[in-house]
């Protein structure tokens, strides 16, 4: 696999001033800290930016590529670069961290410097997993995302039963991140005594392999707590009750979950992967139908989104497991898309919830008269989460609902039904939550968006739009390395 090396270490420029400025909003005052933090994620983005608009699609193989070694003995590499799949996932983790932090300006009223000091070290952590190249390093920003959620969610979130939830999410994921160490382990031992954690090389010698099953199964079952794939999903609508909602949008807009589906589980088990197709689509099928159902019967705006959220992720599990090069691009498509349309949602709802102290559909009716601007942009970011054309979400979930209907009608047929049943359940509780008499005094003295979060919502919303009015800008960017991911699976 081709490696092109950079005259400048600019992924680990991003990945290292992050932890910096975390220190410094440490060391200064709560008023400067969201200042430093802000400041600090708005160069991320511009770096980002500035690389992605840099990369050569046309180029085969990892660019920006930095390559030291770490550990002689094991043969351990401080390894970075990124390709097709993962260049965009910068600019776009970047963006949702500035708008996270943008939401969060008023709303954190305690330990300000510690928090937002927080939000810089989980980016951080965040960049290295979509562009660490070595097995082990990769193992260490995925564990290192843990540290900075469990405060985030023990310390802020809105709900009594936070801490006792902080504690289950992170024990969850440490228990998938065992079988994850251990299947790179399997992989990296060699007969003759040597060790390989280069990713780049563990995918052409993946086929040699004599125990491709076993770590098809370690690595999916370590990846699917995090997706959540079905039925390891509980702790989704538990976090998405308790957390705070800035937080939430990160842990429901970034999947680093399926990431690690596309990335690791299919090109490192490629003929496990043809063996159990039928597994990963019934696990993708599950997923779109029991969340879209389950989101039905939702009367909380927190739960209802993270199910909407399982629906979407079973959606893209079903792109990756169709091992097609629509599938493909339709899944990190759609990968991408919920990281502005997720996490807008989730913003969204914690703006509602300042303002009202609730997300019940109880404690709403009417929000529509007092708050129209939070209305139109939840319908509209409704639109796109029922993949209405126009927005970014239609041309993903068309190319996978497309990859699907070819190998699987009638797995693609019900993925439809999930379709309409994603329309039911927001077009639904939309009703009840936004349109109607104002029920509660809170609602009818309520304001509406302030202009910092009306910026947030306007540039997401404004992404959505035109990335579904013109798709194929992200489509060219993936072409080259979705077509490699596929010709790596052929027998």
């Amino acid at each position: 696999m081709a490696l092109h090396y950079s005259d400048f270490s600019w992924l680990s420029l991003l990945i290292l001033l992050l932890p910096f400025c975390a220190a410094l909003t440490l060391a200064t005052s709560s008023a400067m800290a969201r200042w430093i933090a802000l400041v600090t994620h708005l160069v991320v983005l511009l770096i980002s930016i500035g690389l992605a608009i840099d990369f050569d699609a046309s180029l085969l193989g990892f660019q920006y590529v930095e390559k030291s070694l770490w550990i002689a003995t094991l043969n351990i590499h401080y390894f970075l670069g990124v390709d097709g799949i993962s260049i965009l996932f910068l600019p776009a983790t970047a963006l949702l961290f500035t708008a996270v932090t943008l939401a969060s300006w008023n709303s954190i009223q305690t330990m300000q410097r510690l928090y937002f000091s927080l939000l810089l070290i989980l980016e951080a952590t965040i960049l290295g997993v979509f562009s660490a190249l070595d097995t082990i390093f990769f193992m260490l920003f995925w564990e290192a995302t843990l540290i900075p959620l469990y405060f985030l969610i023990s310390l802020w979130g809105v709900g009594a039963n936070r801490r006792y939830v902080g504690v289950k999410y992170v024990l969850l994921m440490m228990g998938g991140g065992l079988p994850i160490l251990f299947a790179f382990v399997l992989l990296a031992i060699q007969g003759d005594g040597s060790y390989i954690f280069d990713y780049t090389k563990l995918v052409e010698i993946a086929r040699s392999n004599q125990y491709q099953s076993i770590i098809f199964f370690l690595l999916l079952f370590g990846f699917g707590v995090k997706i959540p794939l079905f039925p390891l999903h509980t702790w989704l609508p538990v976090l998405a009750q308790e957390g705070h909602p800035a937080t939430i949008a990160t842990v429901v807009g970034l999947k680093l979950g399926a990431y690690g589906l596309l990335r690791f589980v299919v090109p490192l088990a490629p003929d496990a992967a043809h063996s159990f197709q039928d597994l990963m689509i019934g696990l993708g099928i599950i997923g779109v139908i029991y969340g879209g159902v389950a989101a039905l019967s939702q009367t909380n705006l927190r739960r209802m989104l993270a199910f909407s959220s399982l629906s979407h992720v079973g959606m893209i599990v079903l792109g990756i497991a169709t091992l097609s090069q629509q599938g493909i691009q339709g899944a990190v498509f759609q990968l991408l898309n919920l990281t502005m349309l997720a996490g807008g949602l989730f913003l969204l709802i914690g703006f509602l919830h300042q303002r009202i102290g609730s997300t019940d559909i109880i404690s709403l009716g009417g929000v529509a008269k007092t708050m129209p601007l939070l209305s139109a942009f939840f319908f509209f970011l409704g639109l796109a989460n029922m993949s209405v054309p126009g927005t970014a979400t239609f041309p993903a979930e068309l190319l996978i609902i497309i990859s699907v209907l070819d190998s699987y009608a009638g797995v693609g047929l019900a993925t439809l039904f999930g379709v309409i049943l994603g329309a039911a359940y927001f077009l639904g509780i939309y009703r009840k939550a936004f349109l109607g008499e104002c029920r509660s005094e809170i609602v009818a003295e309520a304001v509406d968006l302030q202009t910092r979060e009306l910026l947030i919502i306007f540039v997401m919303s404004a992404i959505i739009l035109l990335v579904g009015l013109y798709p194929q800008m992200i489509l060219d960017t993936m072409r080259t390395a979705t077509d490699a991911w596929v010709e790596l699976l052929q027998p």
